[in-house]
């Protein structure tokens, strides 16, 4: 057995049976009703619930308000689709193949079941909205249409006959709320569904009201004989005036397997069904009906059509055919036996009854038109009323509505694919207007399409989202032409009033060519049709005739006007003409630059209203020359303007002609005229002469003029314009008239040296008459000027030139290109020198040749012919290549091969010339490929890939190849090494590499490059980290190390300073240089559009791991993309780490550690633990990964959290890192680097040299001293005097004993923060396990009955009647307990009574709480009154005494009131540091020992509840087997290990509470299994089973003294099972125990009862000495350890109390207004008053409770210890809220040592922060009456659900009625009283509660 030793202990936890009541799923459903229900997003037109399916819609008419059927959920919206209500349906515990059960268990298949909603129907007369969902078999329930959360009625134990809708969703139920003369009756039809479904009814027909609703008991049923055979399944529900009609499919009779549609109809008054007459629908052999719409007069049907229903047809069947065909088939089963003339069967009596078609007599239908008990009955016709579709659409339509609207049938067609189509119906077809997306793409539309009373919107569902649509979106359109082509009949143009509109909103809609149709035809937009002139001169008025057809007639006082732009002028109109003046110069708007018109709308106007418009331009002919130099004439004459050219003035007119005595040159738009346009105009034609002209010689210039004959008479001066470079030349001219009207001007020769900076150079020329009329050149003239030296640098440029230059190469002087009679006859040099060779490149190439050769040089030919054979390169031939030869200057040839090593110059031989000889020389060298790295890469590509050789610079063009796929090269090429990037592959695998050297190739066919798979990224964390970078990313997936450098990049929007300060100039591949390494990414890079990208090369650890670091980026800058590059693979951080983005927090803030500055020594004591505070330490880096340095050495991270990081430092000094001075505190945070200051390390004390002897004697000493203290301390306890000396004395000792405790206290709350850390863990999935409302509020208003005093008493037999008549007594006090003065009479009445006890006072406040607890409001102003009453009682006695207590009505009314209206905020703010504060106190007590006998605990802050004696404890860990079905386990089938705390001194009953609070630790107490219903079973090794238990055989007991049953005891933590204690020969047995009177301990021996705890003894003969209770030095270390453990959450707690930081509850606000107006109203100005009267009401009254009473708001179980050390913190609390000082005594004294030291700052701080948070609130805006209406209006709505209200009011009546003569007489004496009869009211109650006999 001793190999177990070593094993861990494992314990079994087995449910006992008294568990079995919680089925297995309970904890799952619990999880899910905690969760509150996601809130749905509204918008102003749509409205959509995340994550709820959508399944019904419906609308109340009148009220507009939309009712929205869903899963789990019913919707109440507005018409404008706002939210308004909401009600949660479930889900719910439910099985489709059990009716429903109240218990579970009578259903073992059941389990949690969303529940869908099959109807939603709305019956206006009851004001009811009727829901039936999915579950307990489709029942039906009623809520009220104002608040559909309200539910009226609801089945508790439904029969088979409530049974209504389909349970099963894929199961259409439709139906009807028929409105009949006393009653609402509901038609419901549903499809088969379900084995239980077989006896519900397709049809039948049920009540709404009555004793029991929907039950369809004694009404008409479709009675089918065998439903399976036909299986109905129903499309839609309508009803007319007289009939209800349904639509559906179904099977043929008799099992046929075809399906076909039908319609049938039943008589509305019908409650039997006698009526029921149904006809097949055909739309001209088309599918299965799909949808369906009654319309006025006419059955819309959708019908499948098209292979596989994938498209859809549109049939309308009259109803008057649809009438006829039925009312046929029902003549011939009442009076044929259903044979038509022919004698075939036309009708039967269908669905399987004994029912047959009869012979009636011939006047039967008539006599009975709505058939009878002897009519036959179902009716069903055979021959099928048919109809041709309207419409075909290319995808299945789901829902149908229809619109009549002025004289048109619209139709509303919703498909599956979520859109939404209009269509005109008009004759027999159907047309599409408009088609709109409305749901996401594949959502179908709901066929609930419903149309708001105006028929203005239509309502469309999906299975997300509820949509209101224009019916017709007619003031969208802007314009006539947008109106009529949208072709919406609904929608036409209104001509005068000039928008879009329906046709019953334009006026004159009926007056012809007013409002314009689509359909109409000929209709067309109005419009100006013609405009006479079309144009018009600016400067002169005139009469524009407009052409308007169709123009609509005003009335004889109206008129129309024309509108210029801005300027208007009032039309005359005759027929279609419409003629209007032109505005006058002035008001004609300037022509833009550049141009020589301004064009103007026009408009036919009616008042403001455009009816039609087009554009007017007026134009200035004398704009037209100064926009055209060069021709202004022809430009005058040419335009589309009636302009004329005056040559003699040089002016363009408008009008007929030029001046008198002027020629005139008329404009081409003139006709009969012969001097015209632009050929007429004085002209230049072009140059006579050549138009090159040499710069340097004397040239003469003869240009060609036509037209010059209208200068006759003027002085005939010509000049020439030459536009020079930087001058503009004139030379005087001559005319020379040839024949005709033709002549030449003769410009005087001149020599031109223009500055040049180019071979030729094109000069403008002109002709001026004068020097300043301009002729107009015909065409643009130009002359060229040109120098031979400009292009022509050696003597074979200056021999290829062009001939008809004349340029020649001269020798003399300067050898130079020159025209040919500037250079001296002997200098013309006829042959050119010698080749020149200036450099050749590459100077390498491979053997095989075919290498392109490049030689630049000069004098390299004239011409390609000289050079063609002329090349050689190292004696080997070279071709020169025509198309890259350029002349004199480059040769581009190929070479020849030649042996590998050959070397030589390159030579060119022109003709008979020396030839040109190259220095430098070229080398046939041969490539060769040796190596390949790396060998492997991914398949897309990116791959740096480095190819190793020799001589692998040959040739100048290098390409390589990998697999047949370029791999461009990275520049440079180095002689022994080709770097080169690889493409994306196709598939991967091995791919050869090949390098091409010109022609020539090599291939490497040693090492192939082998393509692998892409990398793949499957996780990345963390997903966080600080800007300043530098966290290690772990990034993991498959094939990661194919990846050469993978990278972590982030792209940034950066700012501009960020920009400048970050990133450098962008080179993402920066030049290599030959056999540097590769350099690492910059940090950041500057990319386009403001984009920064910095990165990071992460490490390959494995092909499953990388490790990357976050890369630094700048503050300002905003994160846009976070990514992985891994070659060509890019990969998104969210998309590798399974959707979770990477975010980056402000780098932490860390303060120094001395509080005197950065440069001051910290001085740390030995064993400290050092405490950094900070900002945001958490939020980019974990514990783990904080490096702490002391100097050279670690300071171990133990904690960190938000704003703390605790560390534990080196033991002994650390040498300091540079070697000299103080070790200095460094912190590392990835890459951030915070320096704190030096650390300097106090001396320890060393050890005291006293002899033994002295310290015996001075223990003596001590002794004697300490007794003498005991005796005074006995004599003069009651004195405070001597009080005060105790509490001096724990000062000392306090003071002495702070450095030791000090690292205790910083150990201990490293160990709770990290214990809270993980709690605050599991909080976010399971919830801080807040009480639901109505428990909180039973247990704050009822506070010592442990919940509500109040439960209905059970009815007794024959009490029905009885109870009615109880109800309504109660009804009618509720509704008295209004009367604002029969409630204060009540209450001042009972107050008054003597035996009206202070509880009595309490329980009926309370009571009243609950009555008005819907009427918060009301029950405000009643407290404001009585507050006022209570303040003016007390102002003439002490007002300080004031809510001190709990005597009055009013002040337990006040304590509700707080209790109700700070719910939210306990829930919502202070909640969550309360309950830590809790947790973190169970923790400590928890973690040392505790006596389950007295009570007492070694770690506590209660003294009296402190553990004196040393006990030796040793901490545990078990290993918890939990079971199916208990804990964290619920929803699982397998045992589950959960590790749990313990010690080996606790006994079994406190192993299994802290085994329970592990197990269950997401759950709350109430719903935990008692610790008492469960065994605790030891399991160790594979025999050794032993339940555990306090008390056994194996107890040892010892005089009288019965040890419980430890750990210990059993020898757990030995591992040994089964062992048992030594047992004394004297044990008796259990029995023999008890009878003998035997005393239970635990840890210590109670030698006298304390307080509050209960020894079991039964007859304790000895009792040990007294101890003493003075506090020990070594026990008041505990409390200061506990103290400074627990000190930051009571801050904690105290801020969130405290903190005006977030919104203060109005209602604190509204208080503490009140008091201080009743302050100010009493005349009190003592601030110390009000600060009492403040604290008295709501610090002491509602925070104190909440502080000491926990589980008056979480389900906790709180112990005694807990309860012990909450009561100090809440006296703490209480000092804390006081002004003055109290006496001080031994308890006071100890609690002002732990939180009231000068040096502590607890106290005094805390009391600053209530005076700080008094004067906040009263410096804060007030409170109005209003807004506090309105937030006490929102709760009572909030918690509508008051408990126990009926009980309530039950009590209530019980306290008036023992004092009912004083309240009736109260009554009575009140004047306004007698006025209301209050009194007599109160009686008639009386009278119905008890049968209280009155003088009524």
């Amino acid at each position: 057995m001793c190999h177990a030793t070593h094993e861990t202990p494992l314990l079994h936890h087995f449910m006992a049976p008294v568990m079995a009541r919680w089925p297995p799923f309970g904890l799952c459903l619990l999880l899910l009703l905690l969760s509150p229900p996601p809130l749905p997003l509204t918008g102003a037109h749509r409205f959509s619930a995340p994550n709820t399916t959508l399944n019904h819609l419906a609308l109340a008419p009148g009220r507009g308000t939309l009712y929205v059927g869903a899963v789990n959920r019913l919707f109440q919206l507005s018409p404008e689709l706002q939210l308004e209500a909401m009600a949660v349906t479930g889900p719910v515990i439910d099985s489709p193949d059990c009716v429903p059960f109240r218990d579970p268990a009578e259903c073992p298949q059941a389990q949690l079941t969303d529940n869908a909603n099959q109807l939603l129907l709305v019956s206006s007369r009851a004001q009811e909205l009727v829901a039936c969902g999915q579950v307990r078999q489709g029942v039906c329930e009623t809520r009220r249409l104002g608040d559909v959360a309200e539910v009226l009625y609801q089945a508790e134990d439904p029969g088979d006959g409530q049974f209504v809708a389909a349970n099963t969703p894929g199961v259409a139920t439709v139906g009807l709320v028929v409105p009949l003369p006393g009653q609402d009756l509901l038609l419901v039809a549903r499809g088969l569904a379900g084995k239980l479904s077989a006896g519900v009814p397709p049809l039948a027909i049920r009540q709404l009201a009555g004793p029991q609703p929907f039950s369809s008991e004694g009404l008409g049923r479709l009675v089918v004989g065998d439903f399976s055979d036909y299986n109905n399944s129903y499309v839609g529900a309508f009803a007319d005036t007289r009939s209800a009609y349904f639509v559906f499919r179904r099977r043929g009779a008799r099992a046929q397997a075809e399906y076909r549609s039908y319609v049938a109809r039943v008589c509305l008054g019908d409650t039997n069904l006698y009526s029921y007459v149904e006809v097949p629908l055909d739309c001209q052999g088309q599918g299965l009906i799909q949808a369906a719409f009654l319309a006025p007069g006419t059955l819309l049907g959708a019908f499948a059509a098209g292979p596989g229903g994938t498209q859809a047809a549109l049939c309308a069947f009259p109803m008057a055919e649809l009438g006829a065909s039925m009312e046929q088939a029902r003549r011939l089963c009442y009076t044929a036996g259903g044979r038509g003339p022919s004698g075939a069967e036309e009708a039967t009596v269908e669905y399987g009854v004994t029912s047959r078609c009869v012979t009636l007599p011939l006047d039967s239908p008539e006599s009975y038109p709505c058939g009878d008990e002897h009519t036959p009955s179902p009716i069903a016709g055979r021959q099928p009323l048919e109809a041709q579709p309207l419409l075909k659409l290319g995808q299945p339509v789901s829902a149908v509505a229809a619109l009549q609207a002025d004289g048109h049938m619209i139709a509303f067609l919703g498909d599956t694919q979520g859109q939404l189509h209009k269509v005109f119906l008009h004759g027999s077809q159907g047309q599409v207007y408009h088609s709109q997306q409305v749901g996401p793409p594949g959502s179908a539309i709901s066929p609930d399409l419903l149309l708001d009373s105006s028929d203005s919107h239509l309502y469309v569902l999906t299975a997300h989202q509820v949509d209101r649509i224009p019916v017709a979106a007619c003031p969208q359109f802007p314009d006539c032409a947008s109106c009529l082509q949208a072709q919406d009949p609904l929608c036409g143009w209104c001509v005068l009033q000039g928008r879009c509109t329906r046709k019953g909103q334009c006026r004159r809609a009926g007056q012809p060519n007013q409002w314009l149709w689509s359909y109409e035809e000929d209709s067309h937009c109005l419009h100006i049709q013609s405009l006479l002139p079309s144009h018009h001169p600016r400067q002169e008025q005139g009469q524009v005739t407009l052409s308007v057809p169709r123009l609509p007639i005003l009335d004889a006082d109206e008129y129309f006007h024309c509108a210029f732009g801005d300027y208007d002028s009032l039309a005359h109109v005759e027929g279609p003409y419409v003629a209007c003046v032109t505005p006058p110069q002035d008001q004609v708007p300037l022509n833009p630059p550049g141009t020589e018109h301004v064009t103007v709308p026009l408009a036919l106007m009616f008042e403001d209203v455009a009816v039609a418009a087009t554009n007017f331009s007026f134009y200035d002919c004398s704009a037209i020359q100064a926009l055209e130099a060069a021709a202004p004439c022809r430009a005058c004459v040419g335009s589309i303007w009636r302009c004329h050219w005056c040559p003699q003035s040089s002016h363009c007119v408008y009008g007929e002609h030029c001046p008198e005595g002027e020629r005139t040159v008329y404009s081409t738009q003139e006709v009969d005229v012969q001097v015209r346009g632009p050929g007429a105009c004085p002209q230049v034609e072009g140059l006579a002469g050549p138009h090159l002209v040499p710069v340097g010689w004397e040239s003469h210039l003869a240009l060609r003029v036509r037209n010059l004959q209208h200068f006759r008479g003027l002085p005939a001066s010509f000049h020439c314009w030459l536009e020079l470079p930087g001058e503009l030349r004139g030379l005087p001219a001559t005319l020379e008239e040839t024949a005709g009207d033709s002549g030449l001007i003769h410009c005087q020769a001149h020599q031109f040296y223009p500055s040049m900076s180019q071979r030729e150079l094109p000069v403008p020329i002109y002709v001026t008459q004068g020097e300043a009329q301009r002729l107009d050149n015909a065409h643009a003239l130009y002359v060229i000027l040109y120098d031979c030296a400009m292009g022509h640098p050696d003597c074979s440029h200056c021999q290829a030139a062009n001939r008809s230059l004349g340029c020649l190469w001269c020798a003399d002087g300067q050898p130079a290109c020159r025209y040919g009679p500037l250079c001296p006859p002997g200098a013309v040099e006829l042959l050119c020198p010698a080749p020149s060779i200036d450099a050749v490149e590459p100077l390498t190439g491979p053997p095989e040749g075919g290498l392109a050769l490049t030689i630049l040089g000069s004098n390299l030919g004239r011409a390609f012919a000289d050079v063609q054979y002329a090349v050689s390169v190292a004696s080997r031939p070279c071709s020169p290549e025509p198309s890259l030869y350029r002349t004199s200057a480059r040769i581009v040839c190929v070479t020849s091969p030649a042996p590998n090593g050959t070397t030589g110059p390159v030579q060119v031989a022109i003709k008979s010339q020396p030839p040109g000889i190259s220095s430098q020389h070229f080398t046939y060298q041969d490539p060769v490929l040796l190596s390949l790295s790396p060998r492997w890469g991914p398949q897309a590509g990116g791959t740096q890939l480095t190819i190793r050789g020799q001589h692998l610079q040959t040739g100048g063009n290098t390409s390589a190849f990998v697999g047949g796929q370029p791999c461009p090269i990275l520049e440079p090429v180095c002689p022994e090494a080709i770097v080169c990037r690889t493409r994306p592959q196709a598939v991967p695998g091995e791919a050869a590499v090949l390098v091409v050297f010109g022609h020539a190739q090599r291939t490497l066919l040693t090492s192939p490059f082998r393509y692998t798979a892409n990398p793949r990224l499957v996780a990345a964390e963390p997903s966080a980290s600080f800007r300043g970078g530098g966290r290690l990313i772990r990034v993991r997936g498959t094939g990661l190390d194919v990846a050469q450098r993978p990278l972590l990049s982030v792209w940034l929007e950066a700012d501009t300073e960020a920009q400048a300060s970050r990133a450098q100039p962008r080179d993402p591949e920066p030049r290599r240089s030959c056999g540097a390494p590769a350099a690492d990414p910059q940090a950041c890079i500057q990319l386009g559009g403001g984009l920064l990208q910095c990165s990071t090369v992460c490490s390959v650890n494995s092909s499953s791991l990388l490790l990357c670091w976050s890369p630094a980026v700048p503050d300002r800058a905003r994160l846009q993309r976070v990514f992985f590059t891994l070659d060509n693979v890019q990969v998104d951080f969210a998309s590798a780490s399974g959707g979770q983005g990477f975010l980056y927090q402000p780098n932490p803030r860390l303060a120094p550690l001395s509080h005197e500055g950065p440069a001051r020594p910290y001085r740390l004591k030995p064993g400290h633990i050092l405490d950094v505070e900070g900002e945001g330490l958490n939020l980019g880096i974990s514990k783990e990964e904080v490096r702490v340095h002391i100097g050279r050495s670690e300071c171990l991270v133990k904690t960190l959290t938000r704003t703390h990081l605790y560390c534990e430092p080196p033991a002994h000094a650390p040498q300091p890192a540079d070697g000299s001075g103080l070790p200095q505190f460094v912190v590392q945070m990835g890459n951030v680097r915070l320096a704190l200051g030096p650390v300097q390390y106090e001396a320890e004390p060393p050890l005291s040299a006293f002899p033994m002897e002295a310290q015996a004697g001075l223990g003596m000493g001590a002794a004697v001293l300490i007794a003498a203290v005991l005796l005074l301390t006995l004599m003069y306890r009651h004195k405070s005097k001597q009080a005060l000396r105790d509490y001096q004395k724990v000062l000392l000792q306090l003071e002495s004993l702070e450095t030791g405790v000090g690292d205790q206290c910083r150990k201990e709350f490293t160990d709770l923060m990290t214990e809270m850390t993980d709690l605050s863990s599991d909080l976010e999935a399971s919830g801080i396990p807040f009480l639901d409302y109505r428990t909180y509020a039973e247990r704050a208003f009822f506070p010592g009955h442990g919940g509500c005093p109040l439960q209905p008493k059970p009815e007794g037999p024959g009490e029905d009647g009885r109870c009615t008549t109880v109800h309504q007594g109660l009804t009618q006090l509720s509704n008295l307990l209004n009367s604002k003065l029969f409630l204060l009479t009540l209450i001042h009445t009972l107050e008054e009574q003597p035996s009206f006890s202070q509880r009595d006072r309490c329980h009926v406040a309370s009571l009243l709480s609950l009555a008005l607890h819907g009427k918060l409001e009301y029950l405000t102003d009643i407290m404001r009154t009585l507050l006022g009453d209570l303040a003016a009682h007390y102002v003439h006695r002490n007002p300080k005494l004031m809510l001190r207590r709990t005597e009055t009505m009013v002040e337990k009314l006040l304590t509700n009131w707080l209790s109700i209206c700070l719910y939210a905020f306990l829930r919502e703010v202070a909640g969550e540091p309360l309950y830590m504060l809790f947790r973190a106190i169970q923790y400590q007590v928890d973690k040392g020992p505790v006596d389950a006998v007295t009570g007492k605990a070694k770690r506590t802050l209660n003294d009296s509840r402190l553990l004196r004696e040393d006990v030796e404890f040793q901490p545990l860990t078990l290993m918890v087997l939990v079971g199916p079905g208990a804990g964290g386990a619920a929803c699982s089938s397998e045992v589950q290990r959960v590790p749990a705390r313990v010690l080996d001194t606790d006994t079994i009953t406190q192993v299994k509470e802290k085994v329970l609070d592990q197990v269950y630790k997401g759950t709350p107490f109430s719903q935990r299994p008692s610790v008492h219903a469960l065994d605790l079973e030891w399991r160790s090794g594979l025999a050794g089973h032993l339940t555990l238990s306090d008390e056994d055989l194996t107890s040892v007991t010892q005089n009288h003294w019965k040890r419980l049953n430890t750990l210990q005891h059993y020898k757990v933590g030995l591992g040994i099972p089964g062992h048992q204690a030594p047992v004394p020969s004297d044990i008796p047995t259990l029995e023999d125990g008890e009878e003998g009177g035997v005393c239970l301990w635990h840890l210590v021996k109670a030698t006298e009862e304390p307080e509050g705890a209960k020894v079991r003894c039964g007859s304790l003969r000895e009792r040990e000495p007294a101890r003493a209770k003075a506090i020990p030095e070594i026990y008041l270390t505990r409390l200061l350890s506990m103290k400074g453990t627990l000190q930051k959450f009571v801050d904690d707690t105290f801020q969130a109390i405290l903190s005006v930081n977030r919104p203060i509850p109005i209602a604190v606000k509204y208080l503490f207004d009140l008091l201080d107006e009743l302050a100010e109203k009493h005349g009190i100005e003592d601030p110390g008053t009000l600060h009492i009267w403040k604290t008295n009401s709501l610090l002491l009254r509602f925070w104190v409770n909440a502080l000491k009473n926990p589980q008056l708001i979480f389900d906790v179980r709180v112990s005694d210890n807990v309860d012990a050390i909450l009561a100090v913190i809440a006296q703490t609390f209480i000092d804390s809220c006081t002004t003055s000082e109290h006496k001080v005594g031994r308890v006071r004294a100890v609690r002002k040592v732990l939180w009231g030291k000068p040096g502590g700052l607890c106290i005094p701080r805390y009391k600053q922060m209530v005076e700080r948070y008094y004067a906040d609130i009263r410096q804060s805006s007030p409170a109005s009456y209003q807004e506090m209406n309105s937030a006490l209006a929102e709760l009572s709505g909030s918690y509508t659900s008051a408990p126990h209200c009926l009980e309530a009011l039950q009590e209530l009546y019980n306290h008036i009625h023992r004092y009912y003569d004083q309240i009736i007489s109260a009554l009575e004496e009140d004047p306004v009283g007698q006025k209301l009869q209050l009194a007599c009211r109160l009686q008639q109650v009386a009278a119905l509660v008890e049968n209280k006999v009155t003088d009524l």
